[in-house]
């Protein structure tokens, strides 16, 4: 009795299926972006004997402890009025006029003297519990640096008629349209009048 021939499996249409369901795959499955902070380390700096002092009224302190709970000096703040606290500490202009060194003649706040005299000197803390979330460290970041980019966009335009963050980002992007140095130089100017000063340092050290 003859043997039968095994009949062969015809596997030529699984390249194919195996590459649609590729496709499939790469067209439906979403792909979640990485959450960050966009931040420049600073130049490294030759150490110096004793950091600078500064006084306590440029210094304002944001703590967020373990219940993600914001105290802005040691008052509780919901984060929605962290933006609008942090431009009033910026913008307070606190110095007198008999002061020239430290006087903001371009200050729009109320000038209270016992908070933040200039925007150059003032600084801001943030100190974090280890056990913050950080979905909330991400979102009092955003709000501050949110608070710089108010007074900045503010300044650029009533120096220059445009917005900080919209120049900023058209020169990132390579599409500003005009003369790039210039544009750059007057950025360079908008950071010096609100120079971006966060810190994560103890804010028990170094101030009186």
């Amino acid at each position: 009795m003859a043997r039968r021939a095994t009949p062969e499996v015809n596997a030529g249409s699984m390249a194919d299926i195996a590459f649609l369901l590729l496709i499939f795959f790469l067209v439906t499955t979403t792909i979640e972006k990485d959450k960050g902070i966009a931040r420049q380390l600073p130049p490294d700096e030759p150490p110096v004997e004793e950091p600078p002092v500064i006084k306590q009224k440029n210094l304002l302190v944001v703590i967020v402890n373990k219940d993600d709970q914001l105290l802005v000096e040691d008052k509780l703040m919901e984060l929605k009025d962290l933006r609008q606290a942090t431009i009033d500490f910026l913008d307070n202009g606190g110095a007198t006029r008999g002061d020239a060194a430290d006087y903001c003649d371009y200050c729009q706040g109320q000038r209270n003297p016992d908070s933040a005299d200039n925007p150059v000197k003032a600084v801001i803390t943030v100190k974090n519990d280890r056990l913050t979330s950080y979905k909330m460290y991400i979102a009092v970041q955003n709000e501050l640096v949110a608070a710089y980019n108010f007074l900045r966009n503010r300044e650029s335009q009533r120096l220059y008629g445009w917005n900080y963050t919209d120049v900023d980002k058209a020169i990132n992007e390579g599409s500003f349209k005009g003369n790039e140095e210039a544009a750059l130089d007057k950025l360079k100017a908008i950071q010096e009048l609100f120079p971006l000063k966060l810190s994560e340092a103890d804010p028990k050290k170094g101030a009186k």
